[in-house]
């Protein structure tokens, strides 16, 4: 089929462009492929289906406002960024900052949960064993893997070449694109575009985009790449990438949401694999691939910046392998009293509560830099972090 063939074609070419030595070692493009890859990782999976399923027609508004909201504390860690750059006096510092940074390794443990959850239910997703038991004791099992080796050996031992698991998840989703496009085309030709009404509305429609914050959460990790990288170049990814995610999400809501209607496929954890075999029968493979790399990677990642970011902000009390255990132990608990949607809620306000912070922060520092108009907005910014916080809610299959 042409399609199928496109969609191959579109990962390979642009896996091939991806691994261009140029633009592998181009700065602010290897500085912006941590947080794209956060960005545009998990949440590329289940987003999708939940907003067709909950907006309808107005998907590509709320993937919008999701995204404007993302840039605006994103603004916030931004400003914070070159703040420490230039500051000689970092003397206020330390406690806020490590308050902050305590904020963020809670958010990574349940991010963690987030992920392997995922992993979990995308490594059987494809079998005979495609149950919500079977994906919660393979989630167990990663996590029992996480801590005998993170207790024994620390993540090194796990540690792979980020940059290549973040080019194929790239490539994938560039031929998912493509499919997409062209099944898009089709429908158009047909007639058959779908423009349903939203599932929810006002409030409640309010509260379940607060729920969904961890979708589009990532940006923040160019706020701990320091000693890699400028400021500037920081700042300069953090846009980038934010811009690039923005753009790749719109198109995809877009093709989305006016391809399917919301009840055309029952919303799973996995209900990305099934739209996707509609478009085309090489996709879902693809997409599980991608899943289960894209998951362990980050969910490795999030463990080690747990384990270090609580090490650090406890002076060193909290040893990190201590807090893989505490990862593991909330991780085990989520997974088996709460399923994906809920977990996604949690995390979402864990991330919120850290980006207040951060807002709280930057209100007070542009406000002694004389800069009362851009205080107030990171103020508002601030309270909005913690109305997310408070009142975020899961979507309900």
């Amino acid at each position: 089929m042409i399609r199928d063939a496109l969609i191959v074609i579109a990962i390979l070419a642009s896996g091939a462009v991806l691994f261009l030595p140029r633009l592998r070692h181009a700065p602010v493009w290897r500085a912006m492929v941590t947080p794209l890859a956060s960005i545009i990782g998990s949440g590329f999976l289940v987003l999708g289906p939940i907003l067709d399923h909950a907006y309808g027609a107005w998907a590509p508004a709320a993937m919008l406002a999701l995204c404007a909201v993302a840039w605006s504390f994103g603004g916030a860690i931004r400003f914070n960024i070159a703040y420490i750059g230039e500051t000689l006096d970092p003397g206020e510092q330390p406690r806020a900052e490590a308050f902050a940074a305590l904020l963020l390794g809670f958010a990574y443990m349940i991010s963690v949960a987030y992920y392997l959850n995922l992993f979990g239910a995308f490594a059987v997703s494809l079998t005979p064993w495609d149950t919500p038991l079977a994906g919660r004791l393979v989630t167990t099992a990663i996590y029992a893997l996480l801590l005998v080796v993170g207790w024994r050996h620390g993540f090194r031992a796990l540690e792979t070449m980020e940059y290549a698991s973040v080019a194929v998840k790239l490539a994938i989703i560039s031929g998912l694109l493509v499919g997409l496009a062209g099944f898009t085309w089709g429908v158009a030709r047909s007639g058959g575009l779908d423009f349903s009404p939203p599932q929810v509305t006002g409030l409640e429609a309010l509260t379940l985009g607060f729920g969904l914050i961890i979708t589009v959460q990532g940006f923040e990790t160019s706020r701990y790449l320091s000693q890699s990288y400028a400021p500037g170049v920081r700042i300069a990814s953090m846009r980038l990438a934010q811009g690039v995610a923005t753009l790749i999400y719109l198109v995809y809501i877009l093709l989305l949401a006016y391809s399917f209607g919301p009840g055309e496929v029952p919303l799973t954890e996995t209900a990305i694999i099934d739209m996707m075999a509609l478009v085309s029968p090489v996709m879902p493979a693809f997409l599980v691939a991608a899943a289960l790399a894209a998951q362990f990677s980050a969910a490795v990642a999030d463990t080690s910046g747990s384990g270090g970011l609580i090490s650090e902000t406890s002076g060193r009390r909290i040893a990190p392998r201590q807090a893989y255990a505490v990862t593991v132990a909330i991780g085990l608990a989520l997974t088996w009293t709460a399923d994906v949607f809920e977990i996604i809620a949690h995390a979402s306000r864990a991330f919120a509560a850290y980006y207040a912070a951060q807002s709280a922060l930057a209100a007070w520092r542009a406000a002694g830099r004389g800069r009362p108009a851009l205080a107030v907005w990171f103020a508002a910014l601030a309270l909005l972090g913690v109305a997310i916080t408070l009142f975020g809610t899961p979507v309900e299959a």
